[in-house]
């Protein structure tokens, strides 16, 4: 119980910045949190915080040991509620990012409805296309698409987005249907700025992929455009299914080469570390696992 009331008085300190604040919080004298972080540092036998007449302000050893004694506060809160609560109860905030077009349409919602089913936790997504240094603007997890490329992350598959060739119904009448990734040379084309070009898996090698350099009117870095481009009858775009299935459905666009899929590209929650994951991120990485796992998700969307 004494090692409890140190770290608690400890994290107060260091995130109100004074002793009274502290104090103020537990209910207590400034004099016995003060006693409370002589007895944490003694036993640690390091300095956590330089305190002066003036200030508080954490060493390197403090600023380390904070860390890890907010996770075990926020912890041991989850474990208590769990039990009292008869069920999971997790709280605190997350901080997410995600690719833009795919986390409004695939993250925003599975988050909404998260907080929805747990009052006490809060949270902040950012979309963005650009790579974010987690570590260095304090994101808990990002959701990436593709090849993953910081081996110094953790990884959590969550599943598979598989992409498609469309066109709309008035361009293929007017230029014809590609039978082979070959012919795709021939047709105009609208390409993400990024893609060196479209992936193909061989029908008669189903280990073999073929990459196809495409050509074109139109090249971009935001695959919406590329979609509009695509309704609008300007030439072929490579798009993932969850993009266009409603076009599919409703006879907007057509998709073409359908025996020739591209091989599945992974979706991947990335996080600093293993260890001491938070209850509210570990169970908002499940739902996301079990929400795209569903046979008919990709397809209602």
């Amino acid at each position: 119980m004494d090692s409890f009331k140190e770290l608690t008085a400890f994290s107060l300190v260091a995130r109100k910045g004074s002793l009274s604040a502290a104090a103020r919080c537990e209910g207590v004298t400034p004099a016995i949190i003060s006693r409370r972080l002589d007895a944490l540092e003694e036993r640690l036998g390091v300095r956590l915080l330089t305190r002066s007449t003036r200030a508080l302000t954490l060493t390197y050893e403090g600023e380390t040991f904070l860390e890890d004694c907010l996770r075990i506060l926020d912890d041991l809160a989850n474990a208590e509620a769990a039990v009292a609560q008869g069920g999971v109860r997790v709280r605190g905030h997350l901080k997410l990012t995600a690719p833009a077009a795919f986390g409004r349409r695939h993250v925003a919602p599975l988050l909404m409805d998260f907080l929805r089913d747990h009052p006490d936790v809060s949270a902040s997504l950012e979309l963005t296309d650009r790579l974010i240094d987690l570590m260095g603007e304090g994101i808990d997890c990002a959701i990436r698409i593709g090849e993953l490329v910081d081996s110094s992350m953790v990884a959590s598959r969550l599943g598979e987005v598989r992409r498609v060739v469309v066109a709309s119904p008035s361009y293929l009448q007017r230029c014809g249907v590609p039978a082979e990734p070959g012919e795709i040379a021939e047709h105009r084309c609208l390409a993400l700025a990024t893609q060196s070009g479209w992936s193909f898996r061989d029908p008669g090698r189903p280990e073999h992929t073929l990459v196809v350099k495409v050509r074109g009117p139109l090249v971009c870095n935001d695959g919406a455009v590329l979609h509009a481009g695509a309704l609008g009858g300007m030439g072929l775009a490579w798009r993932s299914r969850w993009e266009v299935a409603a076009d599919l459905r409703a006879g907007r666009l057509v998709a073409v080469l359908e025996q020739w899929t591209a091989p599945p590209v992974g979706i991947h929650a990335i996080y600093p570390q293993r260890k001491h994951l938070p209850p509210r991120l570990r169970l908002f990485i499940d739902l996301m696992k079990a929400t795209y796992a569903r046979g008919d998700y990709w397809d209602e969307i």
